[in-house]
């Protein structure tokens, strides 16, 4: 049972993540692509905005993959951990709440992929069949 639950957290999770990456990357999803996340980087004093727009996006899409597949797992992980510690930065000056713009959410979610890491994958990933 515990293993249906990690594989529910990390397909929910990891799929989000994969949606997040590829609205940077790609403006799929309603996203806006390099370019214009890049913009929106630049304009909350994250520089160079394009590059770490793509840097966020392929952290997000690379480890929601992993995550999601349970393949390297703590490896995902990290990459999800490291893309909401940026996302933190951008909200840490409105406090801790998500309603008032705060760093709750990207902190849930980091605390999320860190759990998963340390608890790993389960019997139901790729890390338990390959290794």
């Amino acid at each position: 049972m515990i293993s249906i639950g990690l594989l529910l957290i990390r397909l929910f999770i990891g799929v989000a993540f994969i949606g997040h990456g590829a609205q940077k990357l790609f403006g799929w999803f309603g996203g806006y692509g390099p370019k214009g996340t890049g913009g929106w980087m630049e304009s909350v004093g994250i520089k160079p905005g394009v590059a770490m727009a793509v840097l966020a996006g392929i952290l997000e899409l690379g480890g929601g993959l992993l995550f999601a597949a349970g393949l390297f797992t703590p490896v995902g992980a990290v990459m999800l951990i490291l893309a909401m510690a940026g996302a933190m930065k951008v909200h840490l000056s409105n406090g801790f709440w998500a309603t008032a713009n705060g760093y709750e959410y990207p902190l849930t979610l980091l605390v999320v992929a860190a759990g998963v890491a340390f608890a790993g994958p389960g019997s139901i990933s790729l890390d338990h069949l390959l290794f």
